[in-house]
Parts: C-alpha cells; sequence; structure tokens
C-alpha cells in the first residue's frame, strides 16, 4: 500500500510539472509580440500594438467560447493530441505575421489567437477533480504568472542582443520552445485519472452535454454572475498588466533592463502559488470556499493599497509590481484552483471544473475587448501606468462587493443542499 501511494505521488509531482510545463511553453506562441514596442508605427489610424492586441484577444476570446462546449465534451483520450494540434497552428499564424503587410498583419495575430484560448481547458482537465487539485493547479497557475515575464525578457532579448526583427522575434521565440512543448504534453497524457478516494471527496468528473451544462448553471446563476463579475475585473486588470507590462514599467522609471520582467514575476509566481495550494489541507468543501474568498478580498485591498503607496512614492518600481502581481494572481489563480473547483464537489449536480472555467474566460476576455475597443483615448494614451492605475481603483471596490455576495449565495445554497448528504460538504 505504501508502495502503491508513492507511485501516486510520483505520477502527481510529474502531472504537475508537465502541466506547468505545456502552459508555460503555450505562453511563448501567444505573449512574446507584446515584448516589442512597434514604437510610432500605425495601421488603420490607430496605434499598431494595440490594434495587434486586440486581434489576438478577439481570436483568443472567441477559443474560450468554443473551448465552453469542446473542452467540457472532449474524451481524455484526444486532449494531448488536441493541445499539440492548437499549438502548431498557432505557431503557422505567427509565421504569417512575420511576413504579411502590416494591414494584414492584424488577420494573422486573430489567428493565433485563435487556437490558444483552448489549451489551458485541455491542460486543466488531466488534473481536476483530486484531493490534490488546488496544488497541482497551484503550479499550472504558476506558469502563467512566470511565463509572460520570461517570455517577455526573452522577446527583448532577441530583439536587443540578437538583433532579430521585432515582426519576426514572436516566430522565432515560438520555435525555440516548441520541443519542449511535444515533451511536456507526453508526459503529461500519462497523468492517471482520478483515484476512488478523489471521487468520493470532490464528485466524479464526466464530460458534460448541453443540458448538463445549462441545469449547472441555472442551478446556481445568482452566485455565478458575480463570480463572473469579480473575474471580468481581474481578467481586465491582468491582461492589460501583461499586454502592457512594458510601458508601465517604462511609466515607473524601468526601461533598460530586460530581466526585470521575469524576476518580478518569478517572485510572484512562488508566494501565489504556494498560497494557493494550501488549501488542499481543507477537506470541507464550504469551508474551503469561505476562506479563500476571505482571502481573495485581502487580495484586491493589497492591491489598491499598494498603488496608493506607490503613488506617494514610498516603494520602487520592482517592490510595487510585485506587491500588485501578488494582489491581483491570488484571486485569479484562485479562481483555477479552488473556487470552481469546490463549488463543483460541493454540488449534488453533474459537473466540471472547465465548463466553469471557459464560461468565466469566454466573458472575462469580452469585457476586456470591450473596454479596449469602447475606449477611443486608449490609443492615444501613452501614459498607460496611469491608465492601469485608474482602473485598478475603478474595479476594486466593485470586485469586493461581488464577492461579499458570492460568498453570502453559495454559503446558504450549498449548506442547504449538503443537509441531505453531509459527507460531500
Amino acid at each position: 500500500m505504501s508502495k502503491q501511494s508513492s507511485t501516486s505521488r510520483k505520477s502527481l509531482c510529474l502531472a504537475a510539472a508537465a502541466a506547468f510545463s505545456v502552459y508555460f511553453c503555450m505562453y511563448a506562441f501567444r505573449k512574446p509580440f507584446t515584448a516589442a514596442a512597434f514604437q510610432n508605427q500605425e495601421v488603420f489610424n490607430y496605434e499598431l500594438k494595440s490594434v495587434m492586441i486586440i486581434s489576438q484577444l478577439l481570436g483568443y476570446m472567441l477559443s474560450k467560447f468554443i473551448g465552453i462546449r469542446l473542452v467540457s465534451e472532449l474524451d481524455r483520450k484526444y486532449r494531448a493530441l488536441a493541445i499539440v494540434g492548437l499549438i502548431v497552428f498557432a505557431e503557422l499564424a505567427l509565421v504569417l505575421f512575420a511576413v504579411l503587410p502590416d494591414e494584414t498583419k492584424v488577420i494573422a495575430m486573430f489567428l493565433n489567437g485563435l487556437p490558444l484560448g483552448m489549451v489551458f481547458g485541455f491542460v486543466l482537465s488531466f488534473l481536476e477533480g483530486r484531493t490534490t487539485t488546488e496544488a497541482l493547479s497551484a503550479a499550472l497557475c504558476a506558469s502563467f504568472i512566470m511565463s509572460s515575464g520570461v517570455v517577455k525578457s526573452i522577446g527583448q532579448w532577441l530583439i536587443q542582443v540578437q538583433g532579430i526583427d521585432e515582426f519576426y522575434m514572436p516566430m522565432v521565440t515560438g520555435l525555440i520552445f516548441f520541443l519542449p512543448l511535444l515533451i511536456s504534453v507526453w508526459v503529461l497524457q500519462q497523468t492517471p485519472p482520478p483515484s476512488t478516494v478523489d471521487e468520493l471527496a470532490r464528485n466524479k468528473r464526466s464530460t458534460m452535454n448541453k443540458g448538463d451544462r445549462w441545469n449547472f448553471f441555472v442551478a446556481y446563476w445568482p452566485g455565478l454572475l458575480a463570480l463572473f463579475a469579480v473575474y471580468v475585473t481581474l481578467t481586465i486588470i491582468r491582461t492589460f498588466r501583461d499586454d502592457f507590462g512594458v510601458e508601465i514599467w517604462q511609466g515607473l522609471g524601468v526601461s533598460d533592463k530586460p530581466s526585470v520582467y521575469a524576476s518580478s514575476e518569478t517572485i510572484v509566481m512562488v508566494i501565489v502559488t504556494m498560497l494557493n495550494a494550501v488549501a488542499i489541507y481543507m477537506r470541507n468543501n464550504l469551508r474551503a470556499l469561505r476562506v479563500t474568498f476571505i482571502i481573495m478580498t485581502i487580495a484586491f485591498l493589497l492591491l489598491v493599497g499598494s498603488t496608493i503607496v506607490q503613488n506617494r512614492g514610498e516603494i520602487s518600481p520592482l517592490g510595487y509590481m510585485v506587491l500588485c502581481g501578488i494582489g491581483l494572481y491570488i484571486p485569479y489563480v484562485a479562481f483555477h484552483t479552488t473556487v470552481f473547483e469546490r463549488i463543483v464537489s460541493a454540488s449534488n449536480l453533474r459537473g466540471n471544473l472547465v465548463f466553469l472555467m471557459y464560461l468565466a474566460d469566454s466573458i472575462g476576455y469580452l469585457g476586456y475587448v470591450v473596454l479596449l475597443s469602447a475606449k477611443p483615448w486608449f490609443d492615444t494614451s501613452a501614459d498607460k501606468l496611469s491608465l492601469f492605475q485608474n482602473t485598478l481603483y475603478s474595479l476594486g471596490g466593485f470586485a469586493i462587493l461581488c464577492l461579499l455576495i458570492a460568498t453570502v449565495y453559495f454559503q446558504k445554497t450549498l449548506s442547504q443542499e449538503q443537509t441531505g448528504n453531509p459527507e460531500q460538504a
């Protein structure tokens, strides 16, 4: 029995490492172009970089909507093949981005984003429904915290040191990470399914058809809408910080240190991963959900507080970006590791984690695309730091209010469900 347990732990550690590596590599196909400034370049009378970001986001957002059905329904045996196929599609789009005229590069970026939005769901589906899901998912989420900064550093190194053209740099970055991605996907495919103990603690996870998805949403729609509002807020702030990280650092007075992006995000990754992973020690699903909501609220207060301190000039640029990253990624990662996982675990309905994640993701990215498209001053604003901080101020309080509503709703609704089934609580 001990030998079997040891083998299981080893398999799960490999699964966590493989999931981290797969999604880390995915960012090399999605985010390297944001490391380039594309200064003084316009298309259709708009700032080129902003148009590229919006174009990719439109594809990425559409991918999330497609993923609501495809990711929640696809059988396990096809997931690895799906991941590789999506990545190859994205790299071919980066080749087009390198060679097409400026006016049509927008199409290439849309095509690049179109497959990538589904990768996370296929990776996460290997990890959900286990007593260790929070720790495994935290490792997965650590990848997108750290990878964005690393990819930006590599992108700037390719441009500044290797002399790679800004438009060819994303394609080259993707090629560097392609072989590691293939190896990581193969290892991830070896992950064993959840055990009987996992199923008793977290409910058996299975694919969901249209009726299953609709029934789950209708049963919890008030609380889910409140959580989706929080997720939209986080997606807007996080994606803005990610896409315009170079400009925000410049606003803080840092412009000539490519390694700073990786340094700040590595610190954030370690702290956030450790905090979110500890949820595995809370066996009671409702208690874990309640504690997580409290921690998320504190994180939003940290976001606002660190910005106030920075505006007073009482903190270094690195210190501010680290605190800001911690305050942002604690609640963002909590959605991926604990919030939806524990809601599904405590529910008596047929469900899976990736369905809720993709519903939230699709709405979140739609909100960000609407923000970018609806603000004509966005493209002309040179001060991305002030824009980022003002957005943070305005959305922070709103998110805290929505979290309070969700806490009350799910505590009451799921407690009533568990009255006749206490072992699932």
